[in-house]
């Protein structure tokens, strides 16, 4: 199962797979939620999943679906480069991380491996995150809870506190509580700081 908020880039990767002849796509989901409703729909043997779409997502949908199912098998391509995204995917339950610059054969390749229920890290990311482990290097965002992170993100990117309370489904409250315990664990004053420290980790665009 696709699960991407850009139909062409869905209608790309089908073509792609399903020249393979022991992949096909049973199902497309364009949103986190979708996902989750067409998996306990279809019963994928793997999930493609990309991370930033509207609404939940996909670490929460990652996290969701393994609350259904924890034999899922989740691989996610995504556009996000650096290393924090996989560390947060992989500790949810997805069993691999690719970003969409990845040649045709490796996401191929990923999904057979994930099939085989082994983990596929692309090499660059898994080469800089061995390298971080290494050095010791702790990305301060590490601190942050899965819904802390993903709060955190939203707030970086200018969305205000009702948007994001709408968008994950939470209290507006709710919403400024995680702002406050984000604040006090980054050491942060505004939400200014917060976008600074987010474009520093290469989490978003400058």
């Amino acid at each position: 199962m696709l699960v991407d908020d850009h139909a062409v880039v869905r209608m790309g990767f089908k073509m792609l797979l399903e020249s393979a002849s022991d992949i096909k796509v049973v199902a497309e989901a364009e949103s986190g939620e979708q996902g989750i409703k067409y998996y306990v729909e279809h019963h994928p043997d793997v999930v493609v999943m990309d991370i930033t779409m509207p609404g939940i997502g996909g670490l929460e949908a990652i996290e969701r679906i393994m609350a259904k199912d924890s034999n899922a098998r989740i691989l996610v391509l995504s556009a996000h480069e650096d290393s924090v995204h996989p560390k947060r995917v992989l500790n949810a339950g997805a069993m691999g991380y690719l970003t969409k610059r990845s040649a045709a054969e490796e996401l191929i390749k990923a999904i057979r491996t994930v099939y085989g229920r082994k983990k596929y890290l692309e090499a660059s990311i898994a080469q800089q995150m061995a390298i971080e482990q290494l050095n010791g290097d702790q990305n301060p965002v590490d601190v942050l809870s899965a819904r802390e992170f993903e709060v955190f993100i939203a707030l970086a990117k200018g969305k205000t506190t009702n948007d994001i309370a709408d968008t994950l489904c939470l209290s507006p409250r709710t919403v400024g509580t995680h702002l406050y315990n984000i604040k006090q664990k980054l050491s942060a004053s505004t939400s200014a700081d917060l976008a600074l420290m987010a474009m520093r980790c290469g989490l978003i665009d400058p």
